[in-house]
């Protein structure tokens, strides 16, 4: 899961004090995919998580606000990575050595919601090709091909005959995908050069091939 379905899923946060839960939670069809997480103490605690012991005890302990675990990250993906829900008690024990006992600390995570699924769709050239999700659902692009590729497409004639097997893209299909579907319900093209140009030899047949799926629109940006 890379490129720029990960750009645009959009990012959550949440954070938990030490002897609170964290819990974190997907859409219908997705899963989490942990960015980054931080446990520890870098603000004081009158601005996060207030020290839980009474203020006159507080003042003779010295608050350590350059606090951090290097397991934090690993922890999270141990306990939540692709799975739908997730939600555990924080306190030092999970993250090994506490790194400063005394000092209340508190977990934030980030992280996004992945589609599980994901659908294929080809047009060959001069076809329209539609895309289309259910109610409430919109689009998001993944990648798309617009040319030929060495293997050809089962659902498309090949080339011309006497024309030489070679893989020919254009460079500009996904982000002409995007523009025209991304975040909508519905959207239709054309696999014409008109659109995306010519990469090929004159005379080779050509395919558009979209790889996308359908997601509730709050995941994405």
């Amino acid at each position: 899961f890379a490129g720029y379905i990960s750009q645009v899923l959009k990012n959550y946060t949440d954070h938990a004090c030490d002897g609170e839960y964290v819990s974190l939670r997907c859409p219908h069809r997705t899963t989490i995919s942990i960015q980054s997480s931080f446990y520890g103490r870098i603000v004081p605690s009158h601005q996060m998580c207030p020290a839980r012991y009474p203020h006159s005890y507080a003042t003779l302990i010295k608050e350590d606000v350059a606090c951090s675990v290097g397991t934090s990250l690993q922890k999270m993906l141990d306990e939540c990575q692709d799975r739908r829900s997730c939600q555990f008690l924080v306190n030092s024990r999970l993250f090994g050595t506490d790194p400063c006992p005394g000092t209340g600390k508190y977990l934030i995570v980030w992280y996004k919601c992945r589609p599980n699924e994901y659908k294929s769709k080809v047009a060959c050239e001069d076809d329209k090709l539609r895309l289309s999700c259910k109610k409430s659902m919109v689009i998001a692009i993944y990648s798309a091909i617009f040319g030929r590729t060495q293997g050809g497409s089962l659902e498309c004639p090949y080339q011309t005959l006497g024309m030489p097997m070679i893989e020919c893209q254009s460079a500009t299909a996904l982000q002409l995908m995007i523009k025209r579907c991304h975040g909508k319900r519905s959207c239709s093209i054309y696999a014409s050069t008109y659109e995306f140009g010519d990469p090929c030899y004159p005379g080779i047949r050509k395919h558009l091939n979209v790889i996308y799926t359908c997601g509730e629109p709050q995941i994405y940006l």
